[in-house]
């Protein structure tokens, strides 16, 4: 009988044969083959010690919730351990669409005596990346509006208590852009190949420096926290453990600073059928 702490595309995984895995096209997502381990999602109760054991990595999240990559052949017995309420693998995100500020009337919020327009507070995004030379995403200085950037695909610094990427900081960032292009991408290679992590920010905090005031985004005057996904893997899309991640990165930042935060969420999912129960 298929393991209850186990959702149910996991369950089907593990059952399924190596090539109905491969030729369905999400039931390998999170598994990577050439080391034979899975990412995971578990939500667990009681104290992180036990998560861990002899080749299983653990990132604990807020919440009670953590990543773990694990081989395989412990799954079954992972999910029967007493802390572990449910584990689910991965889902692939994709691009969702947008409606564009005028049909939001975020004009009228952020005009007038009482204007809203961000001032004091954190924009968060996790998505593709950004570019940080853009005009919108820079002071009238020069200098960055950026606090932290989480590169996940860049290995070699990540931030305390995560395992994998490069944390850039806002001084870093500085010193990049002070450099010009040319050296400043060598000091902060972070990039956004597709741009639309780069679109999203600009619609969600842009301060319409690049088209003097005329595109402005909605909270045109916030600082910024933004996450790059991890390495993309089939379909040139991140999963769901990169996403988790980070946003429990930018909830751990806001929290370290004390200030009220929005995160953008432009990638989705629809996780499956939205029909009713009858």
């Amino acid at each position: 009988m298929p393991d209850q702490k186990i959702d149910n595309l996991l369950n089907l995984a593990m059952d399924a044969t190596p090539q109905e895995r491969r030729k369905s096209g999400n039931l390998n997502i999170g598994y990577d083959p050439a080391t034979r381990l899975w990412d995971v999602i578990i939500k667990y109760s009681g104290p992180e010690s036990g998560l861990a054991g002899n080749g299983i990595q653990v990132v604990p999240l807020l919440g009670g919730y953590a990543v773990v990559t694990l081989p395989e052949s412990e799954i079954d017995e992972y999910s029967h351990r007493v802390q572990v309420e449910f584990m689910e693998k991965p889902k692939r995100l994709y691009f969702e669409l947008f409606q564009a500020k005028g049909a939001s009337c975020i004009r009228t919020v952020q005009t007038g005596r009482n204007g809203l327009t961000g001032k004091g507070i954190l924009t968060g995004v996790v998505d593709s990346g950004v570019d940080y030379f853009h005009p919108d995403f820079r002071n009238a200085d020069g200098s960055s509006r950026i606090l932290r950037l989480w590169d996940q695909s860049i290995q070699g610094n990540p931030p305390q208590g995560y395992v994998t990427g490069t944390e850039y900081t806002k001084e870093q960032i500085d010193e990049a852009l002070a450099l010009g292009e040319n050296q400043g991408r060598r000091l902060v290679p972070s990039s956004d190949y597709s741009g639309h992590g780069t679109s999203v920010l600009g619609i969600a905090a842009g301060n319409g420096r690049a088209s003097d005031g005329v595109n402005q985004g909605v909270a045109c005057e916030s600082d910024l926290l933004v996450v790059k996904m991890g390495i993309p893997r089939e379909n040139s899309f991140p999963r769901t453990t990169e996403l988790i991640q980070g946003i429990d990165y930018l909830v751990r930042q806001a929290l370290a600073m004390g200030r009220p935060m929005v995160i953008n969420l432009s990638f989705g999912n629809n996780y499956g059928s939205h029909e009713p129960y009858n």
